[in-house]
C-alpha cells in the first residue's frame, strides 16, 4: 500500500503525455489556400508604364515591363506602344514546347517592313546588370543554372552573386535578336510557352512577363517543324493592338494586383509547394525549381 502512490507517480512519469492544443503540429495548408488567404498588404499593383495590353481575337495578354533589368529595351517598348507599331501585325511563329513569337512579319523584307516611328533602331544587348542595389528574395534551394535564385519584384532572378539576371521561366517575354548580342531593340518579342529554355539566360535581353492571359499564347496552333514559323500568313494570329496601360484612363485599366514575393504568404505558398504533404503526394519533395513557383495574380472586382 505504501508503495502505491509512488508507482503511480512513477506511472505518470512514464506515460507518454496528451499533447496540448498550442503544440500540435499544425494544418497543412495549400499554396493556394495560402494565397486566397493573403491580407490586402501581401498584394501590390504593378505601374501603370510597365503595363502591356496585349489584344487579341481571343483576349487580352497583359506583359509586365522590367526596366530594373532592361530599362533600354523596355523605354524603346514603351514608345513602341505608344505609337501603334504592334498593331495589326500577328503572331507569326509557334514552336512546339520553345515560344510563341510577334511582331512585323515582314521586318526582314525591304519596303514591307514597318516603320518604327521615333523608336531606336540601336540598343545595347541588356543580358545582365549588377546585383548591388537589388532587393533580392532567395530561394532555399540551389539551381543548375546558377549560383543563387529567387526574386526581385515580380521576376523570377539567377545570380551570381556579382551579376543578376531575368530567368526563362514560362510566360518570360524577352527580344528576339540576330547573331549579334547588341541586335535587339524590342519590336520582335517572344514568350516562353514550353520547358524553361535557361540556356538562354544572359544570351538573349529578357524585357518582362505575362502576368495575364498565358492561356490565350500557349493555346495558339503550332507551327510546322524545326522552328514553328507559319509558312501560311492566314495560320497566324492577329494582333489587334497592343497599348500601355497608363495610355488609357484609370477607369478603363484591368484592377490587377500580384502578390508581392517578399511577403510572408508568398515565403508559406513556395514552402507548401516545396513540401507537399496532402492525400494525394506519398513523399515531400523538400525542393523546388524557380521556374515551377507561378506568381499569384488577382483581379480586384470593378
Amino acid at each position: 500500500m505504501t508503495f502505491r502512490p509512488r508507482l503511480l507517480a512513477l506511472a505518470l512519469l512514464l506515460s507518454p503525455l496528451p499533447l496540448l492544443a498550442a503544440d500540435a503540429p499544425a494544418k497543412y495548408r495549400s499554396a493556394q489556400e495560402i494565397i486566397d488567404a493573403a491580407p490586402d498588404g501581401d498584394w501590390h499593383t504593378p505601374a501603370a508604364e510597365n503595363l502591356l495590353y496585349m489584344e487579341l481575337d481571343g483576349g487580352r495578354v497583359i506583359i509586365e515591363l522590367a526596366p530594373q533589368f532592361a530599362p533600354e529595351h523596355a523605354g524603346n517598348i514603351r514608345t513602341l506602344a505608344r505609337e501603334g507599331f504592334w498593331d495589326g501585325t500577328s503572331v507569326y511563329r509557334s514552336q512546339d514546347n520553345f515560344v510563341v513569337q510577334f511582331g512585323d512579319a515582314d521586318a526582314d523584307e525591304a519596303g514591307k517592313a514597318k516603320p518604327l516611328g521615333s523608336a531606336k533602331t540601336h540598343l545595347p544587348a541588356e543580358f545582365q546588370r549588377a546585383a548591388a542595389g537589388l532587393d533580392f528574395t532567395a530561394l532555399p534551394d540551389r539551381d543548375g543554372w546558377a549560383a543563387k535564385t529567387g526574386f526581385v519584384g515580380d521576376f523570377a532572378v539567377a545570380g551570381d552573386g556579382e551579376h543578376a539576371w531575368l530567368a526563362h521561366c514560362y510566360g518570360t517575354v524577352g527580344a528576339g535578336r540576330n547573331n549579334d548580342d547588341d541586335s535587339s531593340i524590342g519590336a520582335e518579342l517572344y514568350v516562353v510557352t514550353g520547358q524553361s529554355p535557361r540556356q538562354l539566360d544572359r544570351n538573349i535581353t529578357v524585357v518582362g512577363r505575362v502576368l495575364e492571359g498565358m492561356e490565350l499564347l500557349s493555346t495558339i496552333k503550332r507551327g510546322p517543324p524545326p522552328m514553328g514559323f507559319y509558312d501560311d500568313a492566314a495560320q497566324r494570329t492577329p494582333i489587334r493592338a497592343i497599348h500601355l496601360a497608363s495610355e488609357l484612363p484609370a477607369g478603363e485599366r484591368v484592377p490587377l494586383q500580384v502578390l508581392r514575393t517578399d511577403s510572408k504568404s508568398f515565403a508559406d505558398a513556395v514552402e507548401a509547394r516545396r513540401n507537399r504533404v496532402d492525400g494525394f503526394y506519398k513523399r515531400a519533395a523538400g525542393h523546388i525549381d524557380l521556374c515551377n513557383i507561378p506568381l499569384p495574380v488577382r483581379v480586384l472586382p470593378n
